[in-house]
């Protein structure tokens, strides 16, 4: 049932781009309709026409005075006839190119109506295909993961722990509380025993898989710490003489605004295509993030902006807790939005790897 109802998903998210990018090939023609009109309208302006006339007549005017001859009036005047002709043949076709493209454009505009309502009917059905798909593979990881319970517990903190937290607590929030490291934790800090072990056993039945394995575990991997860098969660260095003056709540702010002009950070201690924002940027980021820029006392040169990053942490343990403290796989696909698309393997499989995750080993 889940991989019928995922593969309805996939056929209308298809057909909702489908209509998504019709309506806006509709749209940039009709856009495009419209500029033609406006630009051969301002051709056509009387005043420019007028305009254009008044110049011609100063010109023969000019040349008739200097004429030294009836031969060289006679040119004048030819050269006044053909401007004249000029003008009015561009008035024609500016008239006809009005009339062309505005026919074109109410064409065009007749359907972007039906368009619209067509792409945003593909829309819902698609999230509404993807809402029963996502429930689906909820239902087959509760299974995986009730056939799975005779291997034994994969608590990432005692019971006793969980217990006195009460049966609300989420897990991976109480793994932080109390200093656990569950698999996810110690995955995400790049730890290649971890990610092996999640392989391993994804690849026990299909050794010759275990690249294909290790190639979706490291897409998401990457597809969290990507959400968490444009969520902002990011830890920075307390002695640092930029970052120091502020508290984490506000250096992420800082950090959002300067992706706002441009300015994103790596998750590796860089900047992203190696834009490096200088100090009217990071005043720019303050002002942004609704502080004073005036509490900056050293603002750092080109070369310590070049560092700014080089000692903030991707924070993934408190990101991944705080939205998906219990690891689910409606947690996890809501958290990742579009980045969830492409691990439609690892969410099949997901009854398996979860108990994997939670392990505190």
């Amino acid at each position: 049932m889940a991989g019928e109802r995922c593969e309805v998903a996939t056929r209308a998210r298809i057909r909702a781009v489908e209509a998504a990018e019709a309506l806006r090939v509709a749209k940039r023609a009709s856009d495009g309709y419209e500029a033609a009109a406006a630009e051969a309208t301002e051709r056509g302006n009387p005043r420019t026409i007028r305009a254009a006339k008044e110049e011609a007549q100063r010109n023969f005017r000019t040349g008739n005075r200097a004429a030294p001859n009836a031969e060289a009036v006679e040119a004048a005047a030819r050269d006044w006839l053909r401007e004249i002709n000029r003008i009015n043949t561009e008035l024609r076709d500016a008239t006809a190119t009005i009339a062309r493209e505005r026919a074109a454009a109410n064409a065009v505009g007749a359907t972007i109506e039906q368009l619209s309502l067509e792409a945003d009917a593909a829309r819902i059905g698609a999230d509404t295909a993807e809402a029963a798909c996502t429930a689906a593979r909820i239902a087959v990881a509760e299974c995986d993961e009730r056939q799975g319970a005779d291997a034994g517990p994969a608590a990432t903190v005692p019971p006793t722990v969980l217990q006195e937290e009460g049966l609300e607590a989420e897990t991976l929030a109480v793994a932080i509380e109390t200093g656990a490291t569950p698999r996810i934790f110690r995955m995400l800090r790049g730890d290649p025993a971890a990610t092996a072990a999640i392989v391993d056993a994804l690849a026990a039945d299909e050794p010759d898989q275990a690249p294909h394995w290790a190639q979706l575990v490291a897409e998401l991997l990457d597809a969290i710490v990507a959400d968490a860098i444009d969520a902002g969660a990011l830890g920075f260095p307390a002695d640092d003489p930029f970052w120091g003056p502020f508290n984490r709540s506000q250096s992420r702010d800082i950090v959002r605004a300067l992706g706002s002009l441009g300015y994103r950070f790596d998750g590796r201690g860089g900047w992203v295509d190696d834009r490096v924002p200088s100090q009217r940027d990071l005043s720019m980021a303050l002002g942004y993030a609704g502080l004073d820029p005036i509490r900056v006392r050293h603002w750092p040169d080109e070369a310590a902006s070049r560092e700014l990053l080089s000692e903030v942490r991707v924070a993934t343990d408190e990101y991944v807790a705080g939205n998906a403290g219990e690891l689910t796989l409606g947690e996890m696909v809501s958290m990742l939005g579009r980045r969830a698309d492409a691990l439609a393997d690892l969410w099949n499989q997901w009854g398996r790897i979860r108990p994997l995750l939670l392990q505190d080993a």
